[in-house]
């Protein structure tokens, strides 16, 4: 370097002042600078050169990359999501078209300010910006986001015009899932609504979120929830070149997304909205159900709600209506209301009672209008305060004798009761394809142990036998227990999805979550079924008034399921209690006898009496649906029963009064 240091010295070392120019000196000095100016020169072009070798061509790849990144961007396209039918054909959720206000929130200098601005242009509300902020914290950056949705024609014409002040904005079409019969099938179809953080989370954890890239909505309840992955799609993506403010100058390619399959369910709209119409604002649930396969006609929670407010994010002010209406719309009585079963479980107890050799048919028992446990003076009342007098099982579930079934809860005990309830479906869930399903209760040793820390004694064994106590049941398992009865112990799963529609036609599969009944005789699921066709068909029976001249041969039992425990010598007194405090009105049936097409399983909230109140309606159902939707071609409607299997004393009709329980 010492070399270095004196050749600087040298050339740039103040000339000495001679008296006599040397132009040779001169001369030698401008060549020793012009040599090390070109020296540096060469240098820095040797560098310059070194580096722009490595931009272009040792880091080619890498910087194309990061300057297609910047103008080329890769825009998710989400699917179109399958349309939902019922089994005649008939739509019941579409996607509609409707124009947002798209906005890349990165290419925005002060969003605070665009959204003041954008309030008064195309009417921007507080709740669309805190959806916009939610969207934003799940989206990539650059990616355009919904920041107002549903444009009516006047507000986008107000942004047309202010356009030009807004670079980062556009208007976009978009799909908003609409269904078409609001609450008459809400409980069935569920909603879509906006993805949110939890929603978000779990996707990710599932490694689903690829899948959702540019989708905001995701099925919430019901079916859209069950059948979320088949009615989703699958998302599509276009290449676009882009300009520094984030609009899209071309498209470069695209790879189109794949729609969703359509889902056909098994539910007959028209009696679906047949019994809609005949609850009217009564609290209660009907499920209706083919016994061949147990595939639900109709399932009908009252009160309901319109499912379309969740789309696209529900207001405060309705919410809290929903929450804060004491009737309960929002959850479905069908598959989440546990309520008594009451008398309706008499024809399965009697099923048990039989396969157990715990009585025969012929097994009397004197009713005098209570029963005693055995060395305790706990009595036991009867509905009927005068009794049944001597009373074998036929006449035990045509008249719904509560002492017969003491009797019976008594001799099985709650280990074989309870194991033999499960075998129906109680106590557990039905297996049906939405998620909001209850198991209910069926009551045994371990579960009270489990819930109140003491253990099962015999006096809380005889109130289940007839359906009270801690039994609770929702109207679809008795409806799946009344085609188990039906059909000699075949369990069918209960379902709503008839077919799936995409590339090919999926038909469901039963599952086949639980095994057959297969211990009872054809003895024992007939004496049952006899009994049933009794409750119809005989002079005593609680149901006689209510089918009184039908077109076809049903069977049916009536229930009254207690909502408080009378103290011992307490009388009811529906007139000095309120009505939350009235007892439920069940009511079950089948039909035709001997060829059954339908089930029907009915509950009134608070209503009384189930044969006064719910068999009426459960008759203008079937009447409905066996005269009227069914093709002439599939049934009969003077179908009668064969004698072999009603007796003599199931078929009287007289004029007699009616009793009800």
């Amino acid at each position: 370097m010492r070399w270095l240091t004196q050749l600087f010295a040298t050339l740039f070392a103040k000339p000495r002042h001679e008296p006599i120019r040397d132009n040779r000196a001169e001369r030698n000095l401008f060549v020793r600078r012009a040599l090390v100016a070109f020296i540096g020169t060469l240098v820095l072009a040797v560098v310059l050169l070194t580096n722009l070798y490595h931009l272009q061509v040792v880091d080619f790849d890498k910087y194309q990359t990061r300057s297609n990144g910047n103008r080329i961007k890769l825009l998710p396209v989400a699917p179109t999501r399958g349309l939902i039918y019922d089994r005649n054909g008939t739509l019941l959720a579409e996607n509609l078209t409707f124009f947002g206000l798209y906005i890349v929130p990165e290419k925005v200098e002060d969003l605070d300010r665009t959204f003041e601005e954008l309030r008064m242009i195309v009417g921007l509300t507080d709740d669309d910006i805190a959806q916009f902020k939610k969207e934003r914290r799940r989206s990539t950056r650059y990616t355009p986001i919904l920041l107002k949705p549903n444009l009516n024609e006047e507000q986008i014409a107000r942004f047309a015009v202010n356009q030009y002040n807004y670079p980062s904005a556009d208007i976009r079409p978009y799909f908003k899932r609409n269904y078409l019969y609001g609450e008459a099938m809400t409980h069935i179809l569920g909603y879509v609504s906006k993805i949110n953080d939890k929603d978000a989370e779990r996707l990710k954890k599932e490694e689903k979120d690829a899948m959702y890239a540019g989708t905001a909505d995701i099925g919430k309840l019901g079916i859209e929830r069950y059948y979320e992955d088949e009615l989703h799609g699958k998302p599509g993506y276009e290449q676009v070149e882009i300009n520094s403010r984030g609009k899209v100058i071309r498209k470069l390619s695209e790879q189109q997304p794949v729609a969703g399959k359509s889902i056909h369910l098994t539910i007959d709209l028209p009696l679906q909205q047949f019994i809609m119409e005949r609850l009217g604002k009564q609290k209660g649930s009907v499920v209706v159900l083919d016994p061949k396969d147990s595939s639900i006609l109709a399932m009908v929670s009252s009160p309901s709600y319109d499912n379309n407010l969740f789309v696209g994010g529900i207001s405060g002010a309705d919410y809290k209506r929903l929450l804060e209406d004491e009737d309960r719309p929002l959850y479905s009585r069908a598959t989440q209301g546990a309520y008594p079963p009451a008398s309706t479980v008499k024809p399965f107890v009697a099923v048990a009672a039989l396969t157990e050799n715990v009585l025969t048919t012929s097994t009397t028992v004197s009713d005098p209008g209570y029963w005693v446990l055995p060395n305790t003076t706990k009595r036991f009342r009867d509905w009927k305060k005068s009794g049944h007098g001597n009373t074998d099982l036929q006449k035990a579930i045509t008249e719904s004798s509560d002492t017969y079934f003491y009797q019976v809860a008594y001799k099985l005990g709650i280990d074989r009761l309870s194991e033999w309830m499960k075998k129906f479906g109680f106590g557990m869930p039905t297996g049906v394809d939405i998620k909001e399903e209850t198991a209910a209760i069926m009551p045994d040793r371990e579960w009270k142990q489990k819930r109140y820390k003491k253990p099962w004694v015999m006096g809380d064994t005889i109130p289940v036998g007839i359906g009270q106590g801690y039994w609770t049941a929702t109207p679809l398992q008795l409806a799946k227990a009344l085609a188990v009865l039906i059909n000699n112990g075949r369990v069918n799963t209960p379902h709503l999805m008839q077919e799936i529609h995409g590339s090919l036609v999926e038909p469901y599969k039963d599952p086949l979550l639980y095994e057959d009944i297969s211990e009872p005789t054809e003895g024992a699921w007939a004496a049952a079924k006899r009994g049933m066709y009794g409750v119809i068909h005989s002079a005593s029976g609680t149901g006689r008034k209510a089918f009184a001249g039908a077109a076809y041969d049903a069977a049916g039992k009536s229930g009254t399921a207690q909502v408080f425990s009378l103290k011992e010598g307490q009388k009811y007194d529906a007139h000095n209690l309120k009505k939350f405090l009235h007892d439920h009105a069940w009511f079950m049936a089948y039909a035709p006898y001997n060829e059954p097409k339908v089930v029907v399983a009915m509950i009134l909230e608070n209503a009384g009496g189930g044969s006064s109140n719910s068999a009426p309606i459960v008759r203008q159902i079937m009447d409905y649906y066996l005269l009227q939707r069914l093709p002439k071609r599939n049934i009969d409607p003077t179908d009668n029963v064969d004698n072999a299997l009603a007796p003599e004393s199931a078929v009287q009709k007289s004029e007699e009064t009616e009793i009800t329980e």
